[in-house]
C-alpha cells in the first residue's frame, strides 16, 4: 500500500507465513551442516555464518568428536559452544547440523536431516559417501535449495531437485 511505512524484519529470523496463517513464524537458524564418515573425516560442510579457518577447524574437530564417541544409547542431539547439534548415522555417514538458540526443536532439525538424505538419495539412487566426494558441488546445490540464510526453505524432493536436474540437462549429463 503507497504511503505507508514497511516494516522490514532480518531475514535470518522470520520464515514465510505458512498457507493459511497471517503471521510470520520464527526461522530455524540453521548455523552449520556437516557430512562426516566413521573415521571422523569431513566430506562435506556448509557454514552459515562467517567463522575463519581455524575456528571452523578447531568447531568441527570438537563436535565431529564429540558425535563419534558417542553410542546408539545417546539421544542424537547435545549443546556445544553455544549451539544445539543434532546429529543422525545413515550408513557411514553422519549428517550434522548446528542451530542456534535454546528454543529450537531437535526433532524437526532430524526431520530436515532425514529430508535432506532422502533428496540425495533421489537424487544419487542410492547415495553413498564417494556419490558425496565425488560430487560435492552437486551435495551443495541441494543443501543450497533447501536452506537460505539458516532457513529452511524447501522440504518438497521435486522442488529442489527440479533445478539441478536442469543444470544435468544443460550440461548434458
Amino acid at each position: 500500500v503507497r504511503g505507508r511505512p514497511q516494516l522490514r524484519a532480518p531475514v535470518n529470523s522470520i520464515c514465510l507465513p505458512e498457507a493459511g496463517s497471517a503471521h510470520p513464524t520464527r526461522a530455524m537458524t540453521i548455523r552449520f551442516v556437516l557430512m562426516v564418515n566413521k573415521q571422523g573425516q569431513t566430506r562435506l560442510a556448509q557454514y552459515m555464518n562467517m567463522h575463519n579457518i581455524e575456528e571452523r577447524c578447531a568447531l568441527e574437530s570438537e563436535v565431529i568428536r564429540k558425535c563419534l564417541s558417542r553410542n546408539e544409547t545417546q539421544c542424537s542431539f547435545f549443546e556445544f559452544r553455544g549451539y544445539k547439534v543434532v546429529y543422525r548415522r545413515y550408513a557411514s555417514l553422519f549428517f550434522i547440523v548446528g542451530v542456534e538458540g535454546d528454543d529450537e526443536n531437535e526433532l524437526a532439525i532430524l526431520e530436515f536431516i532425514h529430508a535432506l538424505v532422502e533428496t540425495l538419495d533421489r537424487y544419487f539412487e542410492n547415495v553413498c559417501e564417494l556419490d558425496i566426494m565425488f560430487n560435492l558441488e552437486k551435495a551443495h546445490f541441494v543443501l543450497d535449495e533447501m536452506v537460505m540464510n539458516g532457513c529452511i526453505i524447501e522440504t518438497n524432493k521435486n522442488n529442489i531437485l527440479a533445478p539441478i536436474h536442469l543444470l544435468d540437462k544443460a550440461s548434458g549429463m
